[in-house]
């Protein structure tokens, strides 16, 4: 279909459809250039509307750093929401690129980002809408080359047959790599199986086609061959040694979103070695920005964009080397704006209040912690070890600094977890909220979070089963009857919500035909409530003989071979299976900023920490190789 006749059926339809914003692009600091004055045109797609994708920090530092390129073109593709997708195939419209309104299928390139698994029924949707084959076998030389990447690709397996290529790990050099490849095949282009065959060679590159599981009787998996010479072993993460500068010309967008505000990533990576958390593992090492340079980018975003909001983001901010500098500098150099500065992620303890203390505006979202669970014993489980009493004394530093609301968030589920576990959460709530009343009366309000807990790839706890439906239930119901009366809320996740994370998390490349299934039968949105159909994904296991419950309530042997092995996130498996016994006898780790516990980072990456030496690391240095020098000694 011809661009003006895409547009010309579009403005017949927007006016039909609800927030015809989402669909028509224009917005303050999109990039637009002349598509034939580029070689290489990439489509950046969110796969869910456009109010959730595009604050995406991970697809807006691509967007940008693609387009500063003189010789590409990035612009952006979200999914339609049901009106407007009933509308699209009704009118035959093809899913299109907001910035020049072409195609998805004609572009070289399509990424996807995956930040979480309820997404993969909306990948397919993707697909279909832009007319692109679902499988990567079917696709010609003259379709797009669909790659994916963020946390949830760390195991691709469950939508392996669905890409080309997958890349792991950290994408603002590995972007430029896939570029590269596709440009210099491009101008001799054969096969697609010699582009694939030139992607493999990338570091932190997995091609899934050039795999093949093979399973045992009891489902688990024998083995993994390769079938290619190019494709490694174990596909290693890639890494950037030092964060670009982060992006600061946001797109504004034509509605309202889940956030309008500037996010400047301050560091990535967690040294907190929390044994459930997924992206603490694989996001390690820990790397600073340096406070000059996240003052600038504040300021310049807020030139660029003119948001009310500053979020500094990471996944523990307290642990900031500079962090009290940059609070500081951060509230002057704002000063004339009349904004909210967010700072999440923060320890419980008082000098989290003194942070929060500095930042203008900040009492008007209440003041959050996360303690995950209740008793001492459970905390030193999951390593995050914060006594009870330290958790009170917070609390009543807060109510009494003037915030009225503190939100708690716990996971129900933890392994060995007890039904007086769970009581404990309801009875810690109580007693912060008695805390607030001593400060300031009636004032004082709680509002307890609770999620279940799904035991994730590269974690200590990939090794165990999550609750049973009947558990999960059990539990949820304790704290319904609980948390109830003045000053109390409690918000809590659907609990078949919980199990579809479990398997599409854990599962294998078997689930790939469960998950199209379940899109033929109409999944899709799956991460919203009003659209989520538990019974379709039953019926669609049903369909294939597959047991949901090999893949959440199954306790793993120590030496089995998972779906993921042949990821590596730069923690080796010894390690997470020794966090893992260290759970189970309670034993916590301490913070590895205190000292390197040989996680398998710095083997892998040695020659990078070498050859970027300084404290934006926080693994230990890597000393220089000595050179060898012959000294050929003449009569």
């Amino acid at each position: 279909m011809d661009k003006r006749t895409l547009v010309s059926r579009l403005e017949r339809i927007l006016p039909t459809v609800e927030k015809p914003g989402r669909y028509f692009g224009g917005e303050l600091n999109q990039v637009y250039k002349d598509w034939d004055s580029v070689k290489t045109h990439v489509a950046l797609a969110f796969p869910d509307i456009y109010d959730i994708g595009v604050p995406n920090l991970g697809l807006t530092i691509l967007y940008h750093l693609l387009n500063e390129r003189q010789d590409v073109l990035a612009e952006r593709v979200y999914l339609p929401w049901v009106d407007m997708e009933n509308a699209m195939r009704q009118n035959g419209i093809p899913l299109y690129a907001l910035e020049s309104k072409t195609p998805v299928s004609e572009f070289d390139i399509l990424g996807i980002t995956l930040p979480y698994e309820t997404l993969y029924t909306n990948v397919l949707n993707l697909l279909d809408l832009a007319r692109i084959p679902l499988h990567s076998s079917q696709r010609t030389i003259r379709d797009p080359l669909v790659i994916a990447g963020g946390h949830a690709v760390f195991n691709p397996e469950p939508i392996a047959p669905f890409f080309d290529a997958f890349a792991i790990g950290e994408g603002e050099e590995i972007i430029h790599d896939i570029v590269n490849t596709y440009q210099a095949w491009k101008e001799h282009p054969t096969s697609r199986q010699d582009l694939l065959a030139e992607l493999a060679r990338i570091e932190g590159i997995y091609v899934p086609s050039f795999y093949e599981p093979e399973y045992k009787e009891d489902g688990t998996i024998r083995t993994i061959h390769r079938l290619h010479p190019n494709a490694p072993a174990q596909v290693q993460k890639r890494l950037v040694a030092h964060l670009p500068k982060p992006p600061t010309r946001f797109i504004v967008p034509s509605i309202s979103v889940v956030h309008n505000r500037v996010s400047i990533e301050i560091m990535r990576g967690c040294t907190r070695g929390c044994r459930f958390c997924h992206a603490g593992m694989v996001t390690r090492p820990v790397r600073e920005r340096n406070v000059d340079e996240i003052v600038s980018a504040v300021r310049e975003a807020l030139e660029a964009t003119g948001f009310e909001e500053v979020a500094l983001l990471s996944l523990s901010s307290s642990d900031y080397t500079h962090i009290l500098d940059l609070v500081s500098r951060v509230a002057a150099e704002t000063s004339d704006h009349y904004l909210t500065i967010s700072l999440p992620s923060l320890r419980i303890e008082s000098f989290s209040v003194n942070l929060m203390e500095k930042l203008r505006g900040s009492r008007q979202g209440g003041f959050t912690l996360a303690p995950e669970a209740a008793t001492e014993r459970m905390r030193n489980m999951i390593n995050k070890p914060i006594s009870t009493q330290q958790l009170l004394d917070t609390a009543r530093e807060i109510y009494a600094r003037g915030w009225t609301t503190i939100k708690l968030y716990f996971m129900i589920g933890h392994p060995s977890e007890t039904i007086e576990d769970v009581q404990a959460i309801a009875d810690l709530c109580k007693a912060v909220l008695a805390e607030g009343k001593k400060v300031i009366g009636k004032r004082a309000t709680l509002h307890a979070g609770v999620s279940t807990f799904v035991p994730k790839p590269h974690t200590p706890f990939q090794w165990v089963a999550c609750d049973t439906l009947d558990q999960i239930e059990s539990k949820q119901a304790l704290l319904k009857r609980e948390l109830r009366g003045p000053g109390l809320k409690l918000t809590w996740n659907n609990p078949y919500e919980t199990l579809m994370e479990a398997w599409l998390s854990r599962g294998d490349r078997r689930l790939a035909k469960v998950i199209e299934t379940a899109w033929q039968l109409g999944a899709k949105f799956d991460a919203w409530q009003d659209q989520f159909n538990y019974a379709v994904w039953q019926q669609a296991f049903a369909m294939h003989g597959i047991d949901p419950a090999f893949y959440t309530h199954r306790q793993r042997s120590k030496d089995e071979i998972f779906p993921w092995d042949h990821i590596f996130s730069g923690v080796r498996k010894a390690y997470l299976l020794s966090e893992y016994h260290a759970s189970l006898i309670e034993k916590t780790q301490n913070d590895c900023r205190q000292g390197c516990f040989a996680c398998g980072i710095l083997p892998k990456y040695a020659d990078i920490r070498r050859n970027n030496p300084g404290s934006h690391w926080k693994c230990p240095e890597v000393p220089r190789r000595p050179i060898k020098v012959n000294i050929e000694q003449t009569a």
